[in-house]
Order: C-alpha cells, then sequence, then structure tokens
C-alpha cells in the first residue's frame, strides 16, 4: 500500500490555500440590468420590494414602480439566499444516461439551489485537474446554478494512493472539497496523510464514514425490520467508529473535516462530543434521514434502498434535534440519480441513492418550519449560509442585504404538489417520495441576477 502525499512544494500549496474559486464564466456572470422582485418576505418577515442591478443587491424597500428592465411580483412569498447544496452527484462524466450537468443543474435551479458541490465517484474518477475542469467549465457554459467538483481523496476511490490535492486545488477548476464519497477512506494511516496534505491547502475532507468489514453484503439497517424481512444488516457501529476515528485524527493533526450524511442517534453524540472539545469537525444530514425510516422496506421496493440505509424514528429525532441545536451543522440531498433497471430490481440488488434536489426544501419546511419547532432563518442557515461557510464558497449563502450579490430563491409557504419522479427536471425517477403531498415550493431561483428557474406565483 502507497500512503505517501504528493510533491507538491511548500509554495505552490501555499499560494493555493490563499486562492479562492474560480471566477464564473461569461453565461453565468452576473445577468446586466435592473431586475425589479415586489411584494417578497426576506425571511418570511415583513412584506418589501427588492432591487436588483447588474447581480447585486441594489436597494430593498424600493417603490414597487421603481424603473426596471424586469419586473417579478413574488406574491407575498418567502425571500431566501439562493440554497448551497454540499452533497450531490450528477454522474457526468461517465454515467450520463441517469444525469447529467445539464440535467442536475436544471433540477438544482428547480429546488432553489444556486450552487451545488458534485461528488467524485464519476466514471472517470473525478482524482485529475483535467477532470474537474471539465465538470466546472460545463456548467459555466450552462449558466444555471454553479457547480463545483468535489475531489476523490485517493486515486480511483481505490483506498490506495492519495491523490494530488495540490494541483487539483490549483487547477482551473480550484477545487476545495475532496471526497471518496460512496465509499470510506478505511485506513487510518492514509486518512492521517490526507488530513496532513490538506492542511497546508485548507481544502475541506469529507468523509463517508462506513467501516466496510462491518457492512459486507449488508443493504438494509440492522435492527427488527431487516431481521423480520430477511435482509442483511448494516448496523450503526459502522458509521460510529469511523467517525470518533476520524474525530481524533481531526483533533491531533489540525484539519477540518466534514461528515458526510450522518444517520445514527450515536454519531450525534459523537459529533456533541467533538464540538464541546473544539475539534474542527462538521457533519451534515440529508433530508430522508430526517423523514424517513426502515419501516418502509416491506415493500422491498428499491427505492428505498440508500447508503446508509434507512435507520429507526429514534435516529430520525435525534437528527433533527442535533440540527436544530447546531450539533449537525446543515442539510444536503445526497442526491443520486439512478436509472430504472438499476432500482426495479431484488432490493439486495438495487444500487443505493435517492433523488433530492427538487424535494428536499419542501421537506425541511414540513419538518421544521410548518411545525412550529423552526422559522425560515434557520431554514436559510442550514440549507445555504453554513454548507458555504463551511466551503468557505464567497458570494452564495451571504444575507439578504444591500450590496450582497443576487443570489436568491423565492419560495411558496402555500403551495400543493405532489412529488412525481416523471416530472423532476432530474433524468432519473428514483425518488421516494413519489405521490407524497407537500405544502411549499420554490416559486424562483436567481442566479447573480439571473432568474434561472421561474414557476406560476401565486
Amino acid at each position: 500500500m502507497t500512503s505517501q502525499t504528493s510533491q507538491t512544494s511548500p509554495d505552490l500549496q501555499h499560494d493555493c490555500a490563499e486562492d479562492s474559486y474560480p471566477a464564473v464564466g461569461p453565461l453565468a456572470a452576473a445577468e446586466p440590468g435592473r431586475l425589479l422582485i415586489t411584494h417578497v418576505r426576506p425571511y418570511g418577515e415583513e412584506e418589501t420590494s427588492v432591487l436588483v442591478e447588474d447581480g447585486f443587491i441594489k436597494e430593498i424597500g424600493c417603490d414597487a414602480d421603481a424603473e426596471a428592465d424586469r419586473v417579478i411580483d413574488g406574491g407575498g412569498n418567502i425571500l431566501l439566499p439562493g440554497l448551497v447544496d454540499m452533497h450531490v452527484h450528477l454522474r457526468e462524466p461517465g454515467r450520463e444516461d441517469t444525469e447529467t450537468i445539464a440535467t442536475g443543474s436544471a433540477a438544482a435551479a428547480k429546488g432553489g439551489f444556486t450552487a451545488v458541490f458534485t461528488m467524485a465517484n464519476t466514471q472517470p474518477v473525478t482524482d485529475q485537474p483535467v477532470i474537474a475542469e471539465g465538470v466546472w467549465l460545463k456548467s459555466q457554459e450552462l449558466g444555471l446554478c454553479d457547480v463545483h467538483p468535489v475531489g476523490s481523496i485517493t486515486k480511483g476511490l481505490v483506498g490506495k494512493e492519495l491523490t494530488e490535492f495540490g494541483m487539483m486545488a490549483c487547477s482551473e477548476a480550484k477545487v476545495r472539497m475532496f471526497s471518496d464519497d460512496g465509499k470510506c477512506v478505511a485506513d487510518p494511516l492514509l486518512m492521517r496523510r490526507a488530513i496532513e496534505y490538506a492542511r497546508g491547502l485548507d481544502v475541506l475532507l469529507a468523509q463517508h464514514c462506513e467501516e466496510p468489514r462491518l457492512t459486507e453484503g449488508a443493504v438494509a439497517h440492522e435492527g427488527e425490520t431487516a431481521a423480520k424481512l430477511g435482509l442483511r444488516g448494516w448496523p450503526r457501529v459502522a458509521e460510529e467508529s469511523i467517525v470518533a476515528r476520524d474525530a481524533l485524527l481531526c483533533r491531533d493533526y489540525g484539519n477540518r473535516m466534514h461528515i458526510c450524511h450522518a444517520s445514527t442517534e450515536g454519531t450525534v453524540e459523537l459529533l456533541r462530543w467533538a464540538k464541546s472539545q473544539d475539534i474542527p469537525l462538521s457533519a451534515e444530514v440529508t433530508p430522508h434521514h430526517l423523514l424517513l425510516n426502515d419501516d418502509r422496506l416491506h415493500t422491498y421496493d428499491g427505492v428505498n434502498r440508500v447508503n446508509p440505509p434507512l435507520r429507526e424514528v429514534r435516529d430520525n429525532e435525534a437528527l433533527r434535534d442535533a440540527l436544530l441545536d447546531g450539533t449537525i451543522d446543515c442539510v444536503a440531498t445526497d442526491h443520486a440519480p439512478h436509472g430504472s433497471e438499476e432500482k426495479c430490481c431484488e432490493f439486495e440488488h438495487a444500487k443505493p441513492g435517492m433523488l433530492g434536489l427538487e424535494t428536499s426544501l419542501a421537506i425541511i419546511a414540513e419538518i421544521f418550519v410548518h411545525s412550529g419547532l423552526a422559522d425560515w432563518r434557520f431554514v436559510a442557515k442550514v440549507m445555504s449560509e453554513r454548507p458555504a461557510q463551511l466551503t468557505k464558497l464567497p458570494g452564495h449563502g451571504r444575507p439578504i442585504a444591500v450590496g450582497e450579490p443576487a443570489n436568491l430563491t423565492i419560495v411558496n409557504p402555500d403551495a400543493t404538489w405532489t412529488a412525481r419522479g416523471a416530472e423532476m427536471r432530474s433524468k432519473s425517477e428514483n425518488t421516494p417520495y413519489e405521490g407524497m403531498s407537500f405544502s411549499t415550493q420554490v416559486a424562483a431561483t436567481i442566479l447573480r441576477g439571473k432568474v434561472t428557474y421561474e414557476a406560476e406565483l401565486s
């Protein structure tokens, strides 16, 4: 096994650590002219009008008849900062049959997102600058959503040798996050070296926490439901043991680390301990791990297979509480498109993963806002502000204030709609929410003053 870091020079590492994200492309640049958004309620509060000029918020509280090149009537709906997703799978390059940068960007815009981070488990793996640059440039040609490529931690996702972080961080794509998501970096020595390498570049490592020796052949949460259904169980400890190990590595070797798709009550306890020790460990939770549990598996429907698996109600409750109190930092969809042939098969052979970009805001609003547990500022925090802070992403997740970039989402909190995979902008249809009704819907998404998605406002 090889576990050495690359030979990137200290001077180059320093230069890359100081560098920012890449400049946006011409089609994704700020929209020139003036856009007037009337009758909106920033963060669900007092109704006002917002004037955008050349991609920036020019005025709040302006006259509803102010001069503008385009006017959007917000219809009394909510105005939020554009959403940011730290964890999606857009499949390009290699699996364009299930999703592309184009269809994924369209789905993101419909879901209210202005920036997403797409994982490295493509074909070929995003472990070289040229692959990352292709993803970034294609998203900029489309101009619907900023799609930032995530580089792999190890070459080929094999878990044997570190990727050249420095070359990817200094590439035209300016890769700022690395993850082997879909696989765990199980070797503790290799993970230590990755942390040390990442520290010099100030890039974020995101870990898929799964001890592979504890999950071999597992397809469902290890518990009563899996036992009844004859499905091989996936224990909580497979996740929690890696969370604990990496928290200690993070403590001793000093770089930021992010836990992907936290799913268990025990993970919450470990995160709470780590934060009490000032360990720079952050975490995300998916909408499906907040809302769904393993009771859904009785149908043996492959659409419900996901990694990590749907857990139990007590895990749902612990994750919700942790998001509310800040133990878990943010929401990420883990949007994972699959073809119908990969889901319409025996449960144990179904590919793990669910669509998430077009339903996530509705689910978070249902769980937290409509129940009275939280307000729209909380939604802005966990779906926009905090993800942008963790990734150090400029221009996104910013306050709705004069002088800030106009990356915005208009949300109708009183809509009535039904989730249908066939009606989604994603190229795939594997939504676990098929036929479920929701009461919150994105009405419009605005990227640097450009309207990238607009539904009928009411």
